[in-house]
């Protein structure tokens, strides 16, 4: 599976946004302290915006800030508001897809990739990374032999 660089950034930018508190945090601020191209990153505060994540004031004292506490807010919250759905084969959901002969079980495979991808995704908040305190059933994955091979 790829994560995207939107999806990578949409994060980054709601945990810094974290940090801010009710503060408006300037868009070219974020950029900068995240290392983000500006107008990518605006593209990604307008759809997390458009989702409700993100609150957003122009002017000289405005910004962007998180428009829910971040214990409210899970990366699979992020991810869909700038990806869509979570684990989508070809535009379909898991459960729609159907095979023909020999590889009509795979809709069961697609299906359980979704089911492990919520289930870390839905357990992490933007607090649990700003604070590095991450799900221990979601850190004790690190640890499988192999976490950290990429094949």
């Amino acid at each position: 599976m790829r994560i995207s660089a939107k999806a990578d950034y949409a994060v980054r930018a709601a945990v810094e946004l974290a940090g801010s508190g009710d503060d408006p945090v300037k868009g070219e601020k974020l950029a900068e302290a995240q290392n983000i191209p500006l107008q990518f990153l605006e593209h990604i505060l307008l759809e997390l915006k458009h989702a409700r994540l993100v609150r957003a004031r122009r002017g000289a004292r405005g910004g962007y800030w998180l428009a829910k506490p971040p214990e409210e807010i899970t990366l699979a919250d992020v991810i869909r508001a700038v990806e869509g759905p979570l684990a989508n084969i070809q535009d379909l959901a898991p459960e729609s897809t159907k095979y023909p002969g020999e590889a009509e079980h795979l809709t069961d495979v697609w299906i359980a990739v979704r089911a492990s991808l919520r289930r870390v995704l839905e357990r992490v908040t933007i607090a649990d990374l700003r604070a590095g305190e991450i799900p221990p059933e979601v850190l004790e994955m690190t640890e499988d032999d192999g976490a950290y091979i990429t094949r």
